[in-house]
């Protein structure tokens, strides 16, 4: 068993209607054979809180994604009901899928870097514009181990864009390669939740 599912708390849904009703007898190991994933509990109240406003609010959504690999993706639509509002996924990995894929502008990674705000921010947008979505999300680091393009560990930087609006933050997350992508991903749900609360403050609650 991978150690990452030994050491995550059992956080997923256990009597809702997203997994089975077995789960609530299953054992922490036996549910990760079953193939669900492990998150933390702020991960998992992340991903409940996007569904929630998304089909409240009846907005759309796209994520562009880079050293998160899709897992954002991944969380979206492990519960129901995701297709209500999330439209697309994009893993521009590499720099040539962020230019060629997204259309972000060579000169922005040369000024800047690919591990930036400034990438970020173009990744949220042109996603936003590409699949004409309401909300962006984008992600784009350094997991780790080593140094990469100048870029240290752990650096992370993600966006999220709304037309007219967008926000932006750079983490510097200490764990391994596999914790630091799972907090990636909850931070980048966590500042879109941030971006739509600035719209409809009352509503976030």
């Amino acid at each position: 068993m991978n150690n990452f599912f030994e050491k995550s708390p059992l956080t997923l849904p256990t009597g809702r209607q997203a997994l089975p009703d077995r789960v609530s007898s299953m054992g922490r190991l036996d549910f990760a054979k079953e193939g669900y994933y492990i998150v933390k509990k702020s991960t998992e109240e992340a991903i409940y809180k996007v569904h929630q406003l998304f089909k409240r609010r009846g907005h759309t959504l796209a994520v562009a994604e880079s050293c998160t690999g899709g897992l954002i993706s991944h969380y979206i639509t492990s519960l129901p009901g995701a297709s209500v509002f999330f439209r697309a996924g994009v893993v521009s990995y590499s720099e040539a899928a962020k230019t060629d894929i997204l259309g972000i502008s060579p000169e922005i990674i040369r000024i800047h870097g690919v591990v930036s705000k400034s990438t970020a921010i173009a990744m949220a947008e042109k996603v936003r514009s590409l699949v004409k979505t309401d909300f962006s999300i984008a992600t784009t680091g350094n997991l780790g181990p080593d140094v990469l393009a100048g870029s240290e560990k752990g650096l992370v930087c993600i966006a999220a864009d709304r037309e007219g609006k967008t926000v932006s933050k750079e983490l510097r997350l200490q764990g391994g390669r596999e914790e630091n992508k799972e907090e990636a991903a909850r931070a980048a749900l966590q500042l879109l939740i941030e971006l739509m609360d600035k719209e409809h403050p009352l509503d976030t609650k």
